[in-house]
């Protein structure tokens, strides 16, 4: 497939990838939706009109909208019929865009110019906990070896409702939030800045269409309710979550802040990166088995810059496929009760750690609870995140020929902002 538009072999964004996502500039501060291709972005608010397939002809409103939500809304046939036009538009043997001048001037935007936006209303937040590596690691910090998992752990994926409101794009700073921690048991809990904060490596997509209350989604449809993919980083305030977990799971340490990247990266994307299900046992349930591939090979990579600092150090490199439950199960079973989606809707995959070391997602997990210091490359060390320093995580799928790459979510940790009671 060749794009009319020149660039470099393995960047992040070919005519292969075209991820969705919402942007503004400063000649036009309306929010409108794009695709990502090489460098630029293509304003689908300019180019709706040439949506004329048989599945978004009376639906070209969708592209001229704020948000992805009424597009997330459509049928997989029509999200398909989208990649496929734009996919047309951009190849070198289409003239129509290639050929207006004018047209060609108004529907491009350079990427370095634009801001990004949220890619959708986002009504609902659930993050999940399906890394097996993570899971376990967390259990034998907390509890034991032999111990680990909880008896459920491998029956369903464990997960808990996040805070939709305070989901942000990449490039948003987050406050070191204040909370009750209990810095020794059998003492009572104090109240300040919390002094354990953490990132967490991960993945999440974002839900299409909708079912009406009360009808569970089958696994047979769960994958035309996926719309797409993006990078996140649950930001967590360790000290507080060991105090208040009980008995009800993450609450205050989890709902300061969750990062997403501005990219979302479609299902049909990333056909080409399908890979094995994790392999599971016991088997699951009957509703939530499934034998095709709803995996993905997608790279990962946690950066961190210290205040001030020129000199990023890799702390984390881990894959995608690690996680014991897919995307794929966990609409599953979050719907198994009648519990209605609606587009829009995101879910978070939970800490992607590996089987090594340097591949654990989290700082709870690289520094082992804080007993062994993670060394940067401008000669400090870290136990947990200090203010000032900058979380990038990076993500991309590496083909033979092209890339599909997920750009970056990035966030910097500022202090505690002063209370005044």
């Amino acid at each position: 497939m060749k794009c009319f538009l020149k660039y470099p072999k393995y960047c992040d964004f070919p005519i292969e990838n075209l991820p969705y996502g919402v942007f503004t500039t400063p000649q036009k501060p309306t929010p409108r939706i794009g695709v990502a291709i090489a460098d630029l972005i293509l304003d689908l608010h300019e180019i709706a009109h040439l949506f004329t397939g048989p599945e978004l002809r009376n639906h070209q409103i969708v592209f001229m909208e704020h948000t992805l939500n009424s597009l997330m809304a459509l049928s997989p046939q029509a999200w398909k019929e989208a990649r496929e036009t734009i996919q047309s538009l951009l190849s070198e043997d289409n003239t129509i865009l290639q050929n207006d001048v004018d047209l060609r001037k108004r529907a491009f935007v350079s990427q370095s110019e634009a801001t990004m936006h949220l890619p959708a209303r986002i009504g609902d937040y659930t993050d999940f906990y399906s890394s097996i590596h993570h899971a376990t690691n967390v259990g034998i910090m907390f509890r034991s070896r032999e111990n680990a998992l909880m008896p459920n752990w491998k029956h369903l994926p464990v997960g808990y409702h996040g805070r939709a409101s305070s989901v942000v794009i990449s490039g948003t700073s987050i406050h070191r939030p204040y909370g009750q921690t209990l810095v020794m048991d059998g003492t009572d809990p104090v109240f300040g800045p919390c002094k354990l904060m953490d990132f967490e490596l991960e993945m999440a997509f974002f839900v299409g269409g909708s079912n009406k209350l009360g009808e569970p989604i089958k696994m047979e449809n769960a994958e035309d309710r996926i719309f797409g993919f993006v990078i996140m980083n649950d930001w967590s305030a360790r000290d507080i979550q060991k105090w208040e977990y009980v008995p009800l799971g993450p609450f205050l340490a989890k709902n300061l802040g969750t990062s997403i990247s501005p990219w979302v990266v479609t299902t049909l994307a990333l056909e080409p990166f399908k890979t094995d299900n994790f392999p599971q046992d016991p088997k699951p349930l009957p509703y939530l088995r499934h034998t095709d591939k709803f995996n993905f090979d997608i790279n990962l990579q946690v950066d961190l810059t210290p205040k001030g600092g020129n000199v990023s150090t890799t702390v984390c490199r881990s894959n995608y496929k690690y996680l014991y439950w897919t995307p794929k199960q966990q609409l599953v079973h979050h719907t198994i009760t009648g519990c209605n989606l609606n587009p829009g809707d995101l879910m978070g995959s939970g800490t992607i750690s590996g089987e090594t070391s340097d591949s654990f997602g989290s700082m709870l997990e690289l520094s082992w609870k804080g007993t062994k210091p993670v060394s940067l490359l401008d000669g400090s060390q870290r136990k947990f995140l200090q203010d000032g320093d900058t979380v990038t995580i990076k993500a991309v799928c590496e083909g033979h020929n092209f890339n599909i790459g997920f750009g970056t979510c990035v966030g910097t940790l500022l202090p505690a902002k002063d209370l005044t009671w």
